[in-house]
């Protein structure tokens, strides 16, 4: 029994030195909010690309695995070290999705659904972990309550355009949406799959709900 504590314990400390390293990217929509969509991409995509890079090298380049695997192996999942199936790990998929936000969403969304992968998916996985007892799809239900609450947060804390309760409301279900989507069962890394999702719910509804409104009021 004491074994198994321990190995829980220790898991969980590492995916909490994972969730304070994913908590860093929340640097990139509040950074995005004082730049301007071009001078943003020319930060992101070089970034990206060389992250790109280093983590498809490493499956070719054992020099440069076992480096990667000394500094970072305890921080990667099972099948971001796959050889076999040759994944990208979160950090890549974090910015890559990231570009394509910025890229396709006005910035007022991008800021938004990117800040909701962080603190929601942080907070899901950590309560999840902690917490999880009943299961919920692929998740447990602990962690996807924890998801929509904290998500609920961060749509009642970022920019809108006119401050109207249905933004609030427009938020709200894209978080909903974005915690189904954390919580099934598929192959599309969460880095990528809950940004997108919310992010085009989100312009969506806005089309649905507030035509008039100024979507594009930050750039």
């Amino acid at each position: 029994m004491e074994v198994g504590l321990s190995q829980h314990d220790g898991s969980y400390r590492v995916e909490l030195a994972r969730k304070a390293i994913h908590f860093c990217s929340l640097l990139i929509p509040v950074l995005y909010f004082f730049l301007y969509k071009e001078n943003a991409l020319l930060l992101l995509i070089p970034v990206t690309i060389a992250f790109i890079g280093v983590d498809i090298a490493r499956y070719y380049s054992q020099p440069l695995q076992q480096w990667f695997l000394q500094w970072f192996g305890w921080l990667l999942r099972k099948h971001e070290s796959d050889g076999k199936r040759k994944r990208l790990n979160g950090a890549s998929y974090v910015l890559i999705s990231a570009t394509i936000c910025v890229i396709v969403f006005p910035k007022l969304i991008t800021i938004s659904c990117f800040s909701v992968l962080i603190i929601s998916d942080l907070t899901a996985a950590l309560v999840g972990k902690r917490f999880g007892k009943h299961r919920f799809f692929s998740k447990s239900l602990e962690g996807s309550l924890a998801f929509l609450f904290s998500g609920i947060i961060v749509i009642l804390l970022t920019p809108k355009v006119e401050y109207h309760f249905t933004e609030y409301f427009i938020g709200f279900i894209a978080v909903a949406i974005g915690m189904l989507v954390e919580a099934l069962p598929t192959s599309v890394d969460d880095n990528l799959s809950i940004p997108l999702t919310v992010g085009a719910t989100m312009w969506l509804l806005y089309f649905l709900f507030l035509p008039t409104s100024n979507i594009f009021i930050l750039g």
